[in-house]
């Protein structure tokens, strides 16, 4: 009786495993949370989303995995209960944030914050206008010493919001449903509240107010949407529905200058190669090489790659292209191995003193030009050794941190495959200020590769248990190896790093170039000026 061997994982499959993951995490908080959620009169965050979109509008979202694992022992907590992304309202391109009830009540874990400050960043270094559909219980209170009291936590939204309305980016906030406790400051540093009835603003329920100060009161009377539109005077406006919220927040958005106004991106030509093709260049364990020129022919423009310094420091290639149009610099990892005159044979995917080099003058010509960067990342590190020592590596790897620090050109950053250490930093990982940074289903994020690191590890604690009073048999010790290698692969998984927002989006190969042709028309627009006043106060 013969066995059959299983066939090995390709890229599509994981691809298709993705998706259906993707799926799954956009149900939030299942069947039943929906149900709940309509039984009270309300949409669901991604119906109010599609219903403020404008007809036929793709929505852009960011932070999809976030949380993904990350909270199991208080159950699942899809897309970290929130729903964030760029569309149009009114044909502007607007940031949305929509708290998603159907999970734990919307209430914010350490990955919800971060999801939003995240998307507060890129409206505010985007000039995009900021809705907010709020409907949340605050703060989840078991993590709250994760989620109240540091300078990149809850209290930061709050501070963004402030700045943002000084730089004269339009905030709106709409209360869909509970908007409690501290998180009431969101929506009142907003330009403009519309609010529902039935919903709830205040900084402490009937329950904390009757605990607090022995006042019995009811929700309406507390901070229902007819006492803040009527009593208070916080809310701006006051809806009967979420239907009737929606189009309200849409004629407001279509008051703003810009809206009618035509985005006109210069046309441009097909990319020269199908978007599939990307799926017979690159293998799923990415050691399958491939020419950096081949992938970017799947996402730039026909014939319109003008290479910079293609002879030289051919490990990373440099260019100017256009996508969709639009002009721009990219610099890419390149996988084949290469020769060069004075090195010899150079490894694909490494990078070494000369590649380093012509990077970083490339991204000082690009911030000269003001033309926007994209990075391809596949990137296995910097050269290692005494020849790449007495090169100077470390003096060229510096150059190229320090030009992709300082450049003030909008930023995109894709991770292709592989994106281990100083790679990571030098071709713009997530701590150089990308205004998005994305990646494949494929892509692993790591110091380095999970071989090496989980050889090192493991040298690290068998010495220790050799140190101990009982020596480890060779057993012991290859289920030690076993177990490191796989905990170290599982934290490269790019799901991994999705769920902690080290990326904003886990994108499809061969919906690249369409991704991109969107985000360009984003980074382009002009930059907000901030000026000295205090933005809206409530009064």
């Amino acid at each position: 009786m013969s066995s059959r061997i299983a066939r090995p994982e390709t890229l599509r499959d994981r691809c298709d495993k993705i998706r259906a993951e993707e799926e799954q995490l956009r149900e939030g908080g299942g069947k039943a949370g929906q149900e709940r959620q309509h039984k009270l009169g309300r949409l669901v965050a991604r119906e109010r989303i599609a219903r403020l979109l404008d007809r036929d509008a793709k929505f852009f979202e960011i932070g999809l995995w976030a949380a993904y694992k990350m909270y199991e022992q208080w159950g699942r907590v899809p897309a970290a209960g929130a729903v964030a992304g760029i569309g149009n309202v009114a044909n502007v391109p607007c940031m949305i944030v929509a708290n998603d009830a159907t999970v734990k009540a919307g209430a914010f874990f350490p990955q919800t914050v971060k999801k939003l400050i995240r998307a507060q960043r890129i409206a505010f270094e985007n000039n995009l206008p900021l809705i907010y559909l709020v409907d949340s219980a605050g703060v989840f209170l078991p993590m709250q010493d994760e989620i109240f009291p540091d300078e990149d936590d809850f209290g930061r939204i709050f501070r963004n919001n402030s700045v943002i309305s000084a730089a004269g980016i339009p905030q709106f906030a709409a209360i869909m449903g509970n908007c409690v406790a501290g998180g009431a400051y969101l929506p009142v540093l907003c330009d403009k509240i519309l609010m529902t009835e039935g919903s709830g603003l205040y900084l402490a329920g009937p329950s904390l107010v009757k605990a607090a100060i022995g006042q019995i009161v009811d929700q309406e009377e507390l901070g229902g949407a007819k006492m803040h539109s009527e009593i208070s005077g916080t809310v701006d406006f006051y809806e009967k529905n979420d239907e009737e919220c929606l189009e309200k927040l849409r004629s407001l958005v279509a008051l703003l200058p810009e809206a009618n106004e035509k985005y006109a991106i210069p046309r441009g030509r097909d990319a020269g190669k199908p978007g599939d093709a990307i799926y017979d260049l690159i293998s799923l364990d990415s050691h399958k090489n491939y020419d950096a020129r081949d992938l970017l022919g799947t996402i730039i423009d026909a014939d319109s790659l003008d290479e910079y310094k293609a002879d030289y420091g051919k490990t990373l290639v440099t260019a100017y292209a256009r996508v969709g149009g639009l002009a721009v610099g990219i610099v890419a990892s390149q996988r084949l191995q290469v020769r060069t005159k004075t090195e010899g044979i150079q490894m694909g995917g490494v990078i070494y003193s000369d590649s380093a080099d012509k990077a970083a003058r490339f991204v000082m010509d690009c911030n000269q030009a003001g033309l926007p960067i994209l990075f391809f990342q596949d990137v296995t590190g910097f050269m290692v050794g005494k020849a790449a020592e007495q090169s100077g590596i470390i003096r060229s790897g510096a150059k190229l941190v320090n030009a992709v620090s300082n450049s003030i050109v909008p930023k995109i950053t894709i991770v292709v495959g592989g994106s281990f250490g100083a790679g990571n930093y030098a071709l713009c990982g997530k701590a150089y200020d990308p205004r998005f940074i994305l990646a494949w289903p494929n892509a692993r994020y790591a110091v380095m590769g999970a071989a090496q690191a989980s050889d090192t590890v493991f040298s690290i604690l068998a010495r220790a248990k050799e140190r101990g009073d009982k020596k480890a048999a060779p057993g012991e010790l290859e289920e030690l190896r076993a177990k490191v290698k796989a905990s170290y692969e599982e934290q490269t998984d790019i799901r991994y790093g999705a769920a902690r927002g080290w990326i904003d989006a886990i994108i499809q190969p061969h919906e690249t170039r369409e991704v991109l042709v969107s985000l360009l028309r984003y980074v382009s627009r002009p930059s907000a000026k901030g000026r000295f006043h205090t933005g809206v106060i409530q009064v």
